[in-house]
């Protein structure tokens, strides 16, 4: 599609969904507060005379407030896990679910995959979008899907050779674990096994760690991006001259705007991602604060396609760290680690308040095969303070161990552990 495509489908389809939502009294209190109706929205423009919506919202109407069809017609939800508060529900109609299965398989196909492809979704099942939202579209897409799920990685190096497995999706933490255990059992993936493409997504991730995991796995790992609210992956993925995630346009209007004034960004400033969606019939969202924060990285791409391209996520705005005033996130952190050769793949971040001064400590395992020699690590551990200095304006404190000493998790990995006062 053009441009031009893009936003005549863009204005209709927004249009059709205001519209929609007035069939909802969450969206009709929003909207009579605003002094909005559906006929102020003329032209694309005209999408940031709407309210934004939250997940506070999505909380505060818990179960079903946001629904905008008769509950007959809706026929699976996907919820949180409301550790902090009430879950947040969202439904889906037969055609929400059809669209879903649709955005994921043109992802797949995007990157090469093609119907006598086996696809093993290493991702949890259940509540988590993960696994049926890449299970529905790999089957869409007509592949051999061996719905694995997490973990038992013994039970998944057998499966990716048995059956000949070319594509896998998993979060990239676990990528690498089942790296570990791949070299434990003596299995060389490249060597060993067909695999061709990895989709890596669900947690933050560095540039330098997917080319880690791609020199491990020996094949193209794929930045995969998507959300429940939205309806789960699918919603952004990399296509083959991996320089940013695709955003289909035509399912979703994507704004980046100051996360403090709300106001849009220039193209290539970071600001945070809203998100309005098109096609959803259950529970639309309009202008959806997702907290994630990235950049426009351009509206055209050498692979054809002219969906917007929006750079890796940077982190979310509530997961920064602010430490003694400095704005840190945890991937800031990740990407300095990884530039180091000596070391693994795991490491922890640990905040605490030592004599009423909040200080930072980076654990990080060693890689297997490097020296314990006293003055080799003394010299690695000061050049690997010195560049996190240098990324984060701080100086932590760096402590090296050796590989299998910290925690590890076989879903989305823990990466921040904070053990600061908390002054009232």
């Amino acid at each position: 599609m053009s441009r031009e495509q893009i936003e005549a489908f863009q204005l209709e389809r927004l249009k059709e969904t205001v519209r929609h939502c007035m069939n909802n009294e969450f969206y009709q209190k929003k909207f009579k507060e605003a002094g909005i109706t559906p006929d102020d929205i003329q032209t694309l423009a005209d999408v940031r005379k709407l309210p934004f919506t939250t997940k506070q919202d999505l909380r505060e109407t818990y179960p079903f407030g946001m629904c905008c069809v008769p509950m007959r017609d809706c026929v699976r939800l996907h919820s949180s896990s409301g550790t902090t508060g009430n879950p947040t529900v969202i439904l889906h109609t037969k055609k929400d679910l059809d669209e879903w299965a649709n955005q994921v398989a043109r992802n797949l196909w995007m990157v090469g995959l093609r119907p006598d492809d086996v696809f093993q979704n290493s991702s949890g099942y259940g509540m988590f979008t993960g696994g049926l939202g890449f299970q529905y579209g790999a089957e869409k897409l007509g592949m051999l899907t061996v719905p694995a799920a997490a973990g038992n990685s013994l039970r998944q190096i057998k499966f990716i050779k048995d059956f000949g497995t070319t594509a896998i999706h998993a979060v990239p933490s676990y990528v690498t674990r089942l790296y570990e255990v791949m070299q434990e059992q003596g299995v060389d993936p490249r060597r060993d096994t067909k695999l061709k493409v990895l989709a890596i997504g669900a947690e933050p991730h560095s540039e330098e760690q997917r080319k880690r995991i791609e020199d491990m796995m020996g094949v193209k790992a794929y930045n995969s991006f998507g959300m429940s609210e939205m309806c789960g992956p699918g919603v952004g993925f990399e296509c083959p001259e991996q320089n940013g995630l695709h955003f289909w346009e035509d399912y979703y209007i994507v704004e980046i705007v100051d996360p403090e004034t709300l106001e849009p960004v220039p193209d290539g400033e970071i600001g945070e991602l809203v998100l309005t969606t098109l096609c959803r019939e259950a529970m639309p969202l309009l202008r959806y604060r997702t907290r994630d924060l990235t950049r426009v990285l351009g509206r055209s791409c050498p692979c054809g396609r002219n969906h917007v391209r929006l750079d890796r996520m940077r982190g979310r705005s509530d997961d920064m760290m602010v430490l003694r005033g400095v704005n840190i996130f945890p991937i800031q952190i990740e990407k300095i680690l990884m530039q180091f050769k000596e070391l693994g793949n795991n490491y922890l971040i640990t905040l605490t308040t030592d004599e009423d001064n909040d200080n930072m400590t980076v654990e990080v395992e060693l890689a297997e095969m490097f020296t314990d020699d006293y003055n080799r690590l003394q010299q690695l551990s000061k050049d690997i303070t010195r560049a996190l200095k240098d990324e984060i304006l701080l100086t932590p404190r760096v402590k090296l161990v050796p590989r299998g000493t910290l925690p590890v998790s076989e879903g989305k990995a823990v990466r921040v552990v904070d053990k600061r006062k908390v002054y009232q």
